[in-house]
């Protein structure tokens, strides 16, 4: 029988190689393939909002998500910063300046807001930010330029962010990579979400967040 030649193991080990070669051109591997996730407590996730007004204003966690909410007419997060409203989580104890970090959330967006960042990397040469995921007008986008998803309103979906300090940045949505960016230098590093008011906004801007992970390469 055929199933006992040499030619059908032949044709088996190709018929696997085959399929892993196919799984890897589709990118469905798991972008945390290779990553360790870091501890999170409470205390990690530092909310920033207008300075005057309380954090139940412009946030809240309940039942695994977290909303975070603003107005295009807010205070800025101190008296002495100059820049837009913004209420976003900053992760902190985990900065870093080398290796592999990700970041991972689901996020979701309502429709209608617009001209906002809703997930950043802090800390570029010449810049504030290494990298930034606005949304505009439902578009998913890398800071105002390259379009990475297409109608994002009303729906969650998973963000992977992965920084080679020092090479790139590429993200995830859904699983799928979608844009491959390069590094803007930078010795100090960490992850923020949330809504940070970019030109062109909405009046009320507004992200929901769950599941917000952090993993270093291993």
């Amino acid at each position: 029988m055929i199933s006992s030649s040499p030619f059908a193991g032949f044709l088996s080990a190709t018929f696997v190689w085959f399929a892993l070669f196919a799984t890897l051109c589709k990118g469905n591997l798991d972008p945390t393939d290779g990553f360790s996730p870091v501890p999170l407590k409470e205390g990690n996730f530092k909310l920033q909002k207008p300075y005057n007004v309380d954090p139940n204003k412009r946030y809240s966690f309940k039942n695994g998500v977290r909303r975070l909410w603003v107005y295009s007419n807010d205070k800025p997060l101190n008296r002495k910063s100059h820049t837009k409203p913004r209420t976003e989580i900053k992760i902190t104890g985990y900065n870093y300046s080398e290796g592999v970090w990700q970041f991972e959330g689901f996020g979701y967006i309502p429709n209608g807001t617009t001209g906002v960042s809703i997930m950043q990397i802090f800390g570029a040469t010449g810049h504030a930010t290494s990298f930034m995921l606005h949304v505009y007008d439902g578009q998913l986008k890398y800071y105002d330029e390259k379009v990475i998803k297409d109608h994002i309103y009303d729906k969650w979906f998973r963000v992977n962010v992965i920084h080679t300090v020092g090479e790139n940045i590429k993200v995830f949505i859904n699983g799928i990579k979608k844009y491959v960016a390069n590094d803007r230098g930078g010795k100090d590093h960490y992850f923020k979400f949330g809504v940070y008011t970019q030109k062109d906004s909405s009046r009320y801007m507004e992200s929901r967040w769950k599941n917000v992970q952090i993993y270093k390469k291993l």
